[in-house]
């Protein structure tokens, strides 16, 4: 699938074999697809001034979620493996076909397609506000109205940092977003922003490439940072529990991404090779790589406020299609009431699948619990090591025995949530 993506000024609009994508603009035909369109507004109206390599990587990402959403899987030769060749406008077009090969190889592994991607000039520069503001913030933190981005930016709270939040809005959750940041440490200023990306129908669902974008928007607010300005090195937080961020398959049959892979530390690590060539002085930091979601819940660092708002935060893998409520049974769901259980809280979280035990089509008999099943069983038969196999075999993933450790206890977790529901 071939894309042009740019500014509707660059022209071009009717190329022969290509999908047009407007970038921070309007699509002006149904034939065309857009993203960005309010990012520019947004940026401007938190009076931010980012680095123009940061407003270029906004780009790139921009024009990653329209391909990721406008190609469909069900048209590639084996099903799910596509093929993308993007042009995209950026303001340093010759730097930018430098690193193409390293955007291309982490884009590959974040989504398992084939990726091509070739810069030309006539990118759209980021916002000038009329007034500058510099944050004060000493970092930036992910935060998603997740459990593990509240836990994490708890935490980071308690423990005296200065977060500035920023959040991916997606629809069902800004309203939560909004109320953890107000709740943490008395208020922090948040960041809201969204791709904002429309291709024409059909639309592919799988969004495997979601996490390039949000962390985007993380970088492009810490390089307007005060302290990044002074030429400080800023921290970016991704909280994310080390089960869910390695996803090893749980059988043989959801290998590559069939398991996603949004905060992989291969693929993270690629990112920041990313940053590094592009002199970014933005550092990804993972702190609960070697944790599980329940030790994350035990040993957060403040009991009260997370009793209070974590049955309010989003897990689900499927939260939109239940009308705004946990399914109870995708795999994100169950490693989270497998996390209440470790944490010794009850659960008050509103499951429309509850009794995971009962065995038909929509409790045990599904695809995801029965999954997680077979991987229990296949551990107890064949032992840990084998049902791991390779997933800890990227170059990329160091203290492969600290993790695989956490992977064990994690599946513990999972292995006590199904005892407690009889699952079989």
């Amino acid at each position: 699938m071939r894309l042009l993506c740019a500014p509707a000024e660059l022209g071009r609009l009717d190329e022969a074999g290509a999908l047009r994508v407007i970038l921070y603009g309007q699509a002006g035909a149904r034939s065309q697809a857009s993203a960005g369109a309010a990012v520019r507004s947004d940026v401007r109206r938190e009076r931010l001034v980012p680095e123009r390599r940061a407003w270029d990587l906004l780009s790139i990402a921009n024009s990653v979620m329209v391909a990721d959403a406008a190609g469909l899987r069900t048209q590639s030769p084996d099903g799910w493996t596509r093929e993308f060749d993007l042009e995209i406008a950026v303001s340093e077009p010759a730097f930018w076909n430098g690193v193409a090969p390293l955007i291309a190889d982490a884009l590959a592994f974040l989504t398992t397609d084939r990726w091509q991607i070739r810069f030309i000039p006539g990118g759209a520069a980021a916002p000038e506000p009329a007034r500058v503001v510099r944050p004060p913030q000493d970092c930036v933190a992910l935060l998603s109205g997740g459990l593990d981005s509240l836990v994490g930016t708890i935490d980071l709270a308690a423990a005296g940092a200065r977060p500035l939040v920023v959040s991916k809005i997606v629809r069902g959750d800004s309203e939560k977003q909004e109320e953890f940041a107000r709740a943490i440490a008395g208020g922090l200023r948040h960041v809201q922003l969204n791709d904002n990306a429309v291709v024409p129908k059909p639309k592919d669902t799988s969004q495997r490439a979601r996490s390039i974008i949000f962390l985007a928007f993380g970088v492009l607010v810490a390089t307007a940072l005060a302290s990044y300005q002074a030429g400080a090195t800023v921290p970016l937080y991704v909280c994310e529990n080390g089960f869910i961020a390695i996803n090893p398959p749980l059988t043989g049959s959801r290998v590559g991404s069939l398991s996603t892979r949004t905060a992989h530390p291969q693929f993270l690590a690629l990112f920041q090779d990313l940053l590094h060539e592009a002199g970014i002085r933005v550092t990804i930091r993972t702190p609960y790589a070697d944790k599980t979601k329940g030790e994350m819940l035990k040993e957060c660092a403040d009991q009260p406020l997370l009793r209070v708002l974590a049955a309010r935060s989003t897990s689900c893998g499927r939260f939109q299609k239940f009308k705004y409520s946990h399914c109870g049974r995708c795999v994100p769901c169950q490693v989270r009431r497998a996390a209440f259980a470790a944490w010794g809280q009850s659960d008050p979280t509103k499951y429309v699948f509850e009794h995971l035990g009962r065995d038909d089509a929509q409790h045990a008999g599904f695809d995801d619990v029965r999954s997680v099943g077979m991987a229990l069983a296949a551990v107890h038969d064949g032992g840990f090591d084998e049902w791991l196999g390779s997933a800890l075999s990227w170059p990329r993933i160091d203290d492969r025995k600290v993790l695989r450790d956490m992977l064990r206890r994690a599946l513990t977790e999972l292995g006590h949530l199904h005892a407690k529901y009889g699952v079989k």
